[in-house]
């Protein structure tokens, strides 16, 4: 995808003044999730039942995150992409129907082992999902970062601040409480400590105080104690002896 004079020169003009960038969180956290999952299968003891239901049920839970993204994707940014710049999204959509292509191939190679006698997992099974699940990674690294550049260029050439923050927020409210508490699980925890403290900063001024506690206590777990520390100056919560790295 090839950017024109006015895209490039508003990603120039970021160096100045950052925009408004609706991917780069998101994506932090699917790197993250990504990530896990993969070392996951690799270290995954194919002789132990419950550790391969376990880590094969992170693999699903994984690829269902993954097809939630892509529908936000397609209903809120895709559809800002194309009202302004139209055939912007194509090669990206394009590439989210491989990805679910990809995703339902993932899905089939967890059913065989699941299908296996016992619920045990051949080892040339496990290491087939691993393989396959660390192109599917492969893969999508290289496609957000073609978002956050390209797709990102555009955004930014023919929206205001203002207007992809109300894309965003529509983007939000359509997603279920659950759902929201598990992305957070994911985001905040890789997020830099001033994104961290922005992101929950908001959440409290905007959302219901017993939804921002929830979030606390939702991300607070996986934080290191110098994490926490930080992010609790920043936001004058009281700090959390004890607390060790997840």
């Amino acid at each position: 995808m090839r950017n024109t004079v006015q895209e490039n020169q508003a990603v120039a003009a970021t160096q100045a003044a950052p925009r408004f960038d609706m991917y780069t969180g998101i994506h932090k956290a699917l790197r993250a999730m990504m990530t896990d999952t993969l070392l996951a299968v690799g270290r995954m003891d194919t002789t132990d039942t419950e550790e391969v239901t376990a880590v094969s049920g992170r693999v699903l839970e994984l690829l269902d995150f993954c097809i939630g993204h892509l529908e936000h994707e397609n209903t809120f940014v895709h559809t800002a992409l194309e009202a302004r710049a139209p055939g912007a999204s194509e090669l990206m959509a394009h590439e989210h129907v491989e990805h679910r292509e990809h995703i339902a191939s993932l899905k089939r190679a967890v059913a065989a082992i699941w299908a296996s006698p016992e619920g045990r997992c051949p080892p040339d099974a496990a290491l087939a999902l691993y393989r396959e699940l660390a192109l599917f990674v492969a893969d999508n690294f290289h496609h957000m970062h073609a978002e956050e550049t390209a797709h990102n260029a555009v955004l930014w050439a023919r929206y205001t601040d203002a207007e992809l923050i109300g894309i965003h927020d529509a983007l939000l409210a359509s997603i279920p409480p659950a759902e929201m508490m598990f992305t957070l699980r994911w985001l905040v925890p890789y997020m830099n400590p001033a994104e961290r403290a922005a992101l929950l900063g908001g959440m409290r001024e905007h959302a219901p105080a017993p939804a921002f506690a929830a979030a606390v206590e939702t991300v607070q777990p996986h934080l290191t104690l110098t994490e926490w520390a930080k992010l609790a100056r920043a936001l004058g919560l009281p700090p959390a002896p004890g607390l060790v790295n997840i």
